[in-house]
């Protein structure tokens, strides 16, 4: 077992060598995008990845104070439901009201691989694969399609 200060740096260590790894991955657009903290360049969309000793997942989260827009820019994500699952594939899941990890209200569409754990290193290579696939897919995704969020931005 890891004491919270070790668990903290495997988890750092983790992150950073993940996002070594994606450096040289240009974006669907060609440029060079921080993959571990991916922009999305709307206020309100955010594009999470974590792991932890149970899970991994990659998630689209909207969190917006003004609860319409929130409902609006889900709405967006569902009329181009096919479109995204052609990119990313069908096993992320939608949810129009979901609750975030600080206990805020959002929607969510997110993707998870479950039993796998950070602090196994032999757990590691399946979980940044699935994270580059994820995050590579949702970025691909939002290149196309990030001008129908813009316009109700």
């Amino acid at each position: 077992m890891y004491n919270k200060q070790e668990a903290s740096a495997v988890r750092q260590k983790f992150w950073t060598q993940f996002g070594q790894y994606m450096s040289p991955v240009p974006s669907a657009s060609g440029e060079k995008v921080n993959w571990v903290n991916y922009k999305t360049g709307i206020k309100g969309i955010s594009f999470r990845s974590d792991a932890d000793n149970n899970q991994a997942y990659t998630a689209v989260e909207i969190s917006v104070p003004d609860k319409m827009l929130q409902h609006r820019y889900f709405d967006i994500f569902r009329t181009f439901k096919k479109q995204f699952e052609a990119v990313a594939g069908k096993d992320w899941e939608m949810r129009a009201e979901s609750t975030g990890t600080g206990g805020n209200e959002m929607s969510s569409i997110r993707v998870e691989l479950n039993n796998i754990n950070i602090f196994r290193e032999s757990d590691r290579p399946a979980i940044v694969s699935f994270l580059k696939q994820n995050i590579i897919a949702l970025d691909a995704f939002w290149s196309e399609y990030k001008p129908a969020f813009e316009m109700i931005h």
